[in-house]
């Protein structure tokens, strides 16, 4: 979440190149790719293409929800006006989202969730694998949701890699493929590095350490955010930097090192040493922007929406690394016709790079980078990208200045932050116990 909460702010051609169902590469499927839209439309198989159909999506409307990160209308009203398809967009909080996927599946049409999420939703039934042989901007994503390596030197961080829930075994098949296939759960779109967000005027010191928050010299000053599922791991990095626990996998603890760290929330709690325990977007930028917090769980866009406020704020990079979210799209098992053709024309206009780019512009990052590229300036792509010093005022997407020149991005260039991640957003085996022991701790 994530910074994930509902209070912020094409190609159509049915594939019959045969591609083997496991252990595709890249280039195999980019090869698949082209030998299937050659044959599709060479045999007549595709016929009136593209204006009748074109014309036909048109009339398309299609249901799509997701939390509000990006669920957005700006997004919504830019597809109607490159591809003609409506979006029908309902923003709602990551819990709120996994149980509507599972229990409501005909009430939507496209899924927008977090990989943690669809590691519970899709063995459930309710979504369809996505043929990759259909986008063609397939081999524009980045390869950490191919390979969960950023270069083939990274280690591949604990928690939900978007990778290990990112494909299944064939079109039917609702088991997570242990390597790349044809199929892909979700086709990701935005991701980021998540980390403190401090108050440097306020905190008096450098603060370099996951543990930091736990210092006793910010008693009452500090804040974690309260999504079960997010907030245990912030708190497995603070209990790990503490030297507190000792855990196997962040992303997928025994009942023992959960009960261990919560146990350490609950007694910190008791102390003090929390002022409050936030849920949403808003509180968060209050709480920080107030003074009435200096350090505390935050998300990217939200230490911006401090600073416009003229308050200094920082997104603070630490030794132990960042903690991760990833989301992307996926389609609902119902969804069928020109209805499907229309939801794959829309997934690759995501990927092609006018969307990448506006979520760069909000401090996340697009799933294919090199096509949001196409959509910045020079000075965007040097401030967003790689840690360069901004020439001029950095906008965000509504034209607002963000930072003035002179700015460096918190945390430096994609390379540094996307390759310093510790562990991804999770769903833990013994996940029922975590999170009622994390409400017997929010209780307390």
């Amino acid at each position: 979440m994530k910074e994930h909460d509902d209070s912020t702010p094409e190609q159509h051609a049915a594939p019959t190149a045969p591609v083997a169902e496991k252990g595709l590469s890249r280039r195999s499927l980019i090869k698949g790719l082209g030998a299937a839209s050659a044959v599709a439309v060479g045999s007549g198989a595709i016929t009136g293409f593209p204006m009748i159909w074109a014309q036909n999506i048109k009339n398309v409307t299609l249901r799509q929800f997701g939390t509000g990160v990006s669920n957005l209308n700006d997004i919504a009203r830019k597809a109607k006006e490159d591809l003609g398809i409506t979006l029908q967009l309902t923003a709602l909080d990551s819990d709120a989202v996994a149980q509507r996927a599972v229990t409501q599946p005909k009430s939507y049409d496209i899924a927008d969730i977090e990989y943690w999420i669809g590691k519970k939703v899709f063995p459930s039934g309710v979504m369809q694998a996505m043929d990759t042989t259909r986008l063609k901007n397939f081999d524009k994503i980045s390869p950490l949701f191919i390979t969960g390596k950023l270069t083939p030197d990274s280690t591949i961080a604990q928690g939900t890699a978007p990778h290990t829930v990112g494909f299944v075994e064939s079109a039917d098949s609702v088991k997570f493929a242990s390597e790349p296939t044809r199929w892909m759960t979700l086709i990701p779109t935005i991701y980021n590095a998540d980390t403190l967000g401090i108050r440097p005027d306020l905190v008096g010191r450098p603060i370099t350490h996951w543990r930091d928050i736990m210092d006793p010299a910010f008693k009452g000053r500090t804040s974690i955010l309260n999504i079960p599922s997010i907030g245990i791991m912030d708190a497995a990095m603070i209990c790990e930097s503490m030297g507190a626990v000792s855990y196997g996998d962040k992303g997928n603890m025994t009942r023992e090192e959960i009960d261990k760290t919560i146990a350490i929330l609950m007694q910190a709690k008791k102390d003090g040493q929390f002022r409050a325990f936030w849920k949403s977007f808003d509180e968060s930028v209050n709480l920080m922007a107030s003074g009435e917090v200096v350090i505390q769980s935050m998300w990217s866009p939200a230490v911006a929406a401090v600073r416009s406020r003229g308050v200094e704020c920082r997104y603070q990079p630490l030794e132990e690394g960042y903690r991760a979210w990833g989301g992307g799209i996926g389609l609902a098992k119902h969804l069928s016709g020109l209805e499907l053709d229309a939801a794959y024309e829309y997934i690759d206009w995501y990927l092609s790079g006018w969307v990448g780019a506006y979520l760069n512009r909000q401090g996340y990052y697009s799933a294919a980078p090199a096509t949001s590229r196409q959509f910045m300036s020079e000075d965007e792509w040097g401030y967003w990208m790689e840690g360069k010093a901004a020439q001029g005022d950095i906008l965000n997407p509504q034209g607002e200045v963000m930072e003035k020149a002179g700015a460096v991005r918190d945390g430096g260039s994609y390379e540094q932050r996307m390759g310093s991640v510790a562990c991804w957003n999770s769903v833990m085996d013994e996940n029922r116990h975590m999170i009622r022991k994390w409400n017997e701790f929010i209780v307390s």
